[in-house]
This record gives C-alpha cells, sequence and structure tokens, in this order.
C-alpha cells in the first residue's frame, strides 16, 4: 500500500525511463543524432566524425581562421565587427586575440542561432564589456556601430557562407540530402519562404533569377520546369529539376546535372534573403565603418559573391580609399579541406582602409 506523506499526495515508485536507443553508427534523421547534437556530453563520438572530415550534425567548423586573422591582425584593445557571427569560431579567436581591453561586436540575422552562440561565448568568459550580440542584417552595420557609441572598427569580418547548423537542420529548408519544408529563410520570421517566391514568380522571373543569381546556363528550362509544378518541399525540387533537365537535355552529364540542381537551389535562397542587395549594402558602407588603416576581411562561397567583393575593393584602391587589397584570393590549405570538405568552395580576400 502506498503511504501518503504529510505535505503532499501518494507517491508511487521511481519510473525508469529508458535512454533512446542511437540509432546505428551514422543516424540518417537529424533528429536522432542525438550524439552529435551534444558534443559536451558524447565528445569521444564527436572527435571521431571530425577525424573522418566530416562535420557533426548542427554545428560549424569555422573556416581558414588562421589567415583570417593574418588578414586581421588584431591587437589587444582594438575593436572589431563580427558581421555573420553563426556559431562563434571566428569570433572566439578574435575575442581572445583583442584582450586586453578589446571589444567584438557580434551580428547575426538568424534569431535562433544567435542566442546559443552568445551562450557559449559567455560561458568562455567573455563578458558584456568585452563581447556584445546584436541581431540583425550586415547591411545595418553603420546603424549598429552607432548604436554602439561608435562611428567605426579598427577590423571587420564577414563570413558570407550558410551555417552548418542551418544546413544540416531539415527543418530551415536549407538542403535537399534530406525532406524539409522549403523554406530557406535565415530568418524564419521575417520575409517569405522559397516556396512562396517560387508560387508568385513568373517564369520570364524565374529565369532571370537564376541567370542572375547563379549564371545558370539553363536558366529558361529550369524556370520552365519549377512552374509547371506546386513545389513546396526540398525533395520535390530536387527531383523535379533533376528529372526534368534529364529528360529534355539526355546528352548532359551527370555532374552537370547535379551542378545545374545546386546552382537552382543556391539562386532561391539568394533572392529569398535578399543576399546580394545586402553584401552591396555592407560594401558600400565599408569605407565609412573602418577605421583609418582598418582591415576588412570577406570570406565567399560562389562566384557571384566574390566578383562583388573583388570589384569593390579594386575600385576602393584605385579611388585612394583603400590602401591596399588582397591582389589574389586566398584558399583553404589542402589539409583544412580534407578536414572540412565545406572548406573547399571558400575564398577570401582583405583590404586595408588608407
Amino acid at each position: 500500500m502506498l503511504k501518503k506523506p504529510a505535505d503532499g499526495p501518494a507517491e508511487g515508485p521511481a519510473v525508469h525511463t529508458r535512454r533512446p536507443r542511437y540509432p546505428g553508427r551514422n543516424p540518417r534523421r537529424f533528429e536522432e543524432k542525438y550524439k552529435e547534437l551534444d558534443p559536451d556530453r558524447y565528445a569521444a563520438d564527436v572527435q571521431k566524425i571530425l577525424d573522418s572530415g566530416k562535420t557533426p550534425a548542427g554545428s560549424h567548423r569555422p573556416i581558414m581562421v588562421a589567415e583570417v586573422l593574418a588578414c586581421l591582425r588584431p591587437q589587444p584593445g582594438e575593436v572589431a565587427v563580427d558581421c555573420t557571427l553563426g556559431g562563434g569560431g571566428h569570433a572566439r579567436a578574435l575575442l581572445e586575440a583583442l584582450q586586453p581591453g578589446g571589444r567584438l561586436i557580434g551580428l547575426d540575422v538568424d534569431p535562433l542561432e544567435l542566442p546559443r552562440t552568445e551562450a557559449r561565448l559567455r560561458a568562455a568568459g567573455f563578458g558584456a564589456e568585452t563581447f556584445a550580440a546584436r541581431p540583425g542584417n550586415f547591411a545595418g552595420l553603420p546603424q549598429v556601430l552607432a548604436a554602439e557609441g561608435r562611428s567605426h572598427a579598427d577590423m571587420i569580418l564577414a563570413d558570407l557562407g550558410v551555417s552548418s547548423m542551418q544546413i544540416d537542420n531539415p527543418a530551415r529548408g536549407f538542403s535537399y540530402k534530406t525532406a524539409g519544408p522549403l523554406d530557406m529563410r535565415m530568418n524564419p520570421a521575417h520575409g517569405e519562404p522559397a516556396w512562396r517566391l517560387l508560387a508568385r514568380s513568373s517564369e520570364e522571373a524565374l529565369a532571370a533569377l537564376l541567370a542572375d543569381n547563379a549564371d545558370e546556363p539553363h536558366a529558361a528550362l529550369i524556370a520552365a520546369l519549377l512552374k509547371e509544378h506546386e513545389i513546396t518541399t526540398t525533395h520535390a525540387f530536387e527531383r523535379i529539376v533533376r528529372t526534368g533537365l534529364v529528360r529534355a537535355l539526355p546528352a548532359l552529364d551527370k555532374s552537370e546535372v547535379k551542378m545545374s540542381v545546386r546552382r537552382t537551389f543556391q539562386a532561391l535562397r539568394i533572392a529569398v534573403n535578399g543576399e546580394f542587395s545586402a553584401l552591396d549594402a555592407l560594401l558600400r558602407a565599408l569605407p565609412s565603418c573602418l577605421a583609418p588603416a582598418g582591415r576588412v576581411a570577406i570570406l565567399t562561397f560562389h562566384s557571384g559573391e566574390d566578383r562583388r567583393v573583388k570589384k569593390s575593393f579594386q575600385a576602393g584602391q584605385r579611388a585612394g580609399i583603400y590602401a591596399a587589397v588582397a591582389a589574389d584570393v586566398i584558399r583553404a590549405s589542402k589539409e583544412e579541406t580534407f578536414a572540412n570538405r565545406r572548406a573547399a568552395p571558400a575564398k577570401l580576400r582583405w583590404a586595408v582602409r588608407a
């Protein structure tokens, strides 16, 4: 018989809850990868994934950290801005180099990842006097600096890649490797998802979007394929573009079809998030946001981004705004590319304010 405590209801025996079974060495579903999603608790398991050259689900590995630091040359007491805070890898390296007395302002448009990264950096010992996390797009960098009581910073970093946390989570719709809603919004609370953009855009507008955002050679054909169907999921998107290209252009190599699917997906993401317009705004604002002799470094991941950064830096040097700019792009080392395959397409450029 159960005994009733004097100050509460009857209590029964504790119910044992069995830990969920880890489904194999490499679970397929993102939600099942609880070891990868909890690296502090399963450090050994996560290290095995890292050693194999893969990125654990839901985590982000900063790219070319040493090269970024070499370009920005952070010194104690200086002020830095990380325009794309992401997982905080670059920010942490900068914060360590800026001490004592330095400060970093981190921006990120993703309201889901920003508080998690802020919590990690706070736990690493970077308090409010050293590090500030601010929600928002880097297109508004001048306003962010003004709100901080500053007119400029000593160094500015922008990593334009989509973070692994966004890519890996199928609910965000940034990858067609797993089924999910065709969303792609960096900030899920604002703007329209990709499926809605597809639905409201004309065939001609979609063709122009694919050509402008990704230099897609089969833009007109793919736009027609997309308008033939009502597409709301990532898997449907990939299947329709892939099978449509194979049917219409049987001479296309499999690798060419794969690249067209990838470029189309990328072009749609750029449009959903207004990535090119935001980058153009940042490039225009950089000279007024950099202190004299201030440094800027930008990591790009496709030709449309790199072309904009290269031309802006070169034009700034001709106008006497920048004292020096990168003559060539900096690439990730072979060792880093092997250890982190997502580093392969990255290009790093830098400039120094006159």
